[in-house]
């Protein structure tokens, strides 16, 4: 029985120790994942971002090398920085709309995505419902993947009738899913998956944009598909909104602004900017280039008020990686001090590792004492300990006064009240020598009176 008992306790700890082995490679991976996805989450490309997806911009997420693909085979890119001169761009010629940020376009002018005339496609990258809803679009977002995946046009289990699709192959068009809306009856051409979709009308809604960006561009069958589906009518006008497209502004239709234009900033014209390398005529109807009225101004000095400050360029300032990797010491620093803490019981009481006799402890206070010069503190300590005892021995509450102490001690010891005052609550020593003098009488004093009668004390013999 003592055996097992004992051999009880000393499994307890192994167990533990086991235990947290297994525990702390766990919640390593688990901080090393977490790292992974809030890395993979901020280099995720952001469509409000200067030049993303720009016919312009080189960067990674810029769209020059799409641009320079499609001038290649004889497609003329028009580079327009407004949704008015891009729709007055799509004359009575056969072309492709082209918006990579549809998020970008404001809430009263999304409308007009639907009413394109018969002949012209419109192509949108990873359109939200609200973009779906107010542009007229029978489509909703259905399923959301955490990254891009390659997979071949016929993915999904149903063949793709898109031929621009079925040339490019396996391409990186799976991210945002999308199906026809519950309330509407509609044919669709559906390829990679539901990640590529197309409308009657040719209006064709991707949910990545892999395809088209510079650093992806290059992978499996993405630039064939990009070229594909933007280069068909051998025009594209390109949006390039670099940032929320400001309200509609409304004229009059008949002279100055047109009946509904965006409000011009030091960026476009009415007319529109064509791209200066892509051959486009940039044709658009050209708007008041006048000072304005008065109220005109005055409605731009308050819309530009309205915007929103621009973002913190902290964020700009560092790599992605570098915020990860904070994110990720962070989450290791407080695995570290959760693994630390693992004790939430009561603590647990250990032997110590060395005893330290009293009398080393009072020799070092004393050596202390003495090297500091406190003769006033060592004597005050004495003096302490010594009534502490005497009123112990004569049963005197620590209230009595200096007076009645010092008459029952004396009464004891038989000296004078007088000489036992001082002695306890006397002046303090100033040297070592008065300083010794003192505990020696003090010593000599409580042995007297804490003495038994039947066992006289060494001054008693003196």
């Amino acid at each position: 029985m003592t055996a097992t008992a004992t051999a009880a306790p000393a499994a307890r700890p192994a167990r533990r120790r086991r235990r947290h082995r297994v525990l702390i490679p766990l919640a390593l991976a688990a901080a090393l994942l977490t790292g992974t996805l809030i890395a993979h989450a901020m280099d995720q490309p952001d469509p409000t971002d200067r030049g993303f997806l720009s016919p312009v911009a080189a960067g990674d997420d810029g769209g020059s090398r799409l641009a320079e693909a499609l001038r290649a085979q004889g497609v003329t890119v028009q580079r327009e920085t407004d949704l008015l001169p891009a729709l007055i761009a799509l004359d009575d010629r056969p072309a492709t709309l082209f918006v990579p940020a549809p998020e970008l376009l404001h809430q009263d002018t999304v409308h007009a995505l639907g009413e394109l005339p018969a002949g012209r496609r419109l192509v949108l990258v990873d359109p939200s419902r609200r973009v779906l809803e107010s542009a007229g679009i029978p489509l909703v977002p259905t399923d959301r993947r955490w990254a891009t995946r390659a997979v071949g046009p016929a993915a999904g289990g149903r063949a793709c009738p898109l031929p621009e699709a079925v040339r490019a192959g396996t391409a990186a068009a799976e991210r945002q899913r999308y199906a026809a809306a519950p309330d509407r009856s509609v044919l669709l051409d559906r390829c990679y998956a539901d990640g590529l979709v197309r409308l009657p009308g040719d209006v064709v809604v991707i949910g990545a944009s892999d395809p088209f960006r510079n650093e992806r561009i290059g992978e499996h069958g993405n630039r064939a598909l990009a070229t594909g589906l933007l280069g068909g009518s051998g025009r594209v006008v390109w949006l390039d909104l670099d940032g929320p497209a400001p309200p509609p502004r409304v004229g009059t239709g008949s002279s100055g602004p047109p009946a509904w234009s965006p409000t011009p900033d030091d960026r476009t014209t009415p007319g529109g900017t064509a791209d200066s390398t892509g051959g486009g005529d940039g044709s658009g109807e050209p708007g008041d280039g006048g000072e304005g009225s008065a109220g005109e101004r005055e409605g731009e000095q308050s819309e530009q008020a309205q915007r929103p400050d621009p973002a913190n360029p902290l964020w700009a300032a560092f790599p992605a990686w570098f915020w990860a990797l904070l994110v990720q010491l962070a989450l290791a620093a407080l695995l570290v001090v959760l693994w630390r803490a693992r004790r939430l019981g009561p603590p647990v009481t250990e032997p110590l590792p060395v005893r330290v006799r009293s009398a080393e402890t009072v020799l070092g206070r004393a050596r202390l004492y003495r090297r500091a010069h406190a003769h006033a503190a060592a004597a005050g300590t004495l003096r302490a300990a010594a009534l502490d005892r005497l009123r112990t021995r004569l049963q005197l509450p620590a209230t009595t006064p200096q007076a009645e102490v010092a008459g029952r001690v004396a009464a004891r010891a038989g000296d004078t009240p007088e000489e036992i005052r001082e002695l306890l609550y006397g002046a303090e020593p100033g040297s070592d020598a008065e300083l010794l003098a003192l505990a020696r009488s003090l010593d000599r004093l409580t042995r007297t009176v804490t003495a038994h009668p039947d066992h006289p004390t060494e001054g008693d013999h003196r």
